[in-house]
């Protein structure tokens, strides 16, 4: 009997909490990701690293919000610290993204690229530089509810900053590489 009353009061309290949730805001949307390039979570093959042909992996989006007018996404290799602070190194900044279907080695019309680390308005693939150890990279996907009023080249700073209020979703892709050069 003390089972199920435990186990009736953990129901109440999650429908509860859930119920909260709702009630102070918060969505939850179903968005995820794909790509046929890698898995979520797996080896990032060379030919989409800088040690290969740079070529930027295919994307599809779904389960967006039906408030969704565009797409931004942030990639960065999370297992660096830069000059002793915070800062990890951005390899790629996309934003106005019309479309869910992001295809291999290009963005849809009306994208735009910000800026790499590199100062460049471009994809920057992998590019870990010890062969010992895998870096973890970071595809951050947002669906937003409205462009940003940014120029090609803006910092990962600007779109970040740009991005506040206009979030609907967000989902993210992981990929690990090692250095695969002798």
């Amino acid at each position: 009997m003390k089972k199920i009353f435990t186990l009736g009061l953990a129901l109440i309290v999650m429908a509860f909490t859930a119920n909260q949730v709702v009630a102070q805001g918060f969505q939850l949307p179903n968005m995820q990701v794909r790509s046929n390039a890698f898995e979520d979570g797996g080896i990032i093959p060379l030919k989409f690293t800088s040690h290969g042909e740079n070529i930027q992996p295919d994307f599809t989006i779904t389960g967006a919000p039906e408030t969704t007018v565009s797409y931004a996404i942030i990639f960065h290799d999370i297992e660096v610290a830069l000059g002793g602070n915070t800062d990890d190194v951005t390899h790629w900044v996309a934003f106005n993204i019309p479309s869910p279907n992001i295809a291999e080695g290009s963005l849809p019309a009306g994208s735009v690229n910000g800026n790499n680390i590199r100062g460049q308005a471009s994809f920057m693939g992998s590019g870990a530089p010890l062969k010992d150890r895998f870096h973890h990279y970071v595809f951050e996907f947002y669906a937003l509810s409205a462009n940003l009023e940014l120029p090609e080249g803006a910092s990962r700073a600007d779109v970040m900053a740009a991005m506040q209020g206009k979030v609907v979703a967000k989902a993210a892709y992981v990929g690990r590489y090692a250095n695969a050069q002798p």
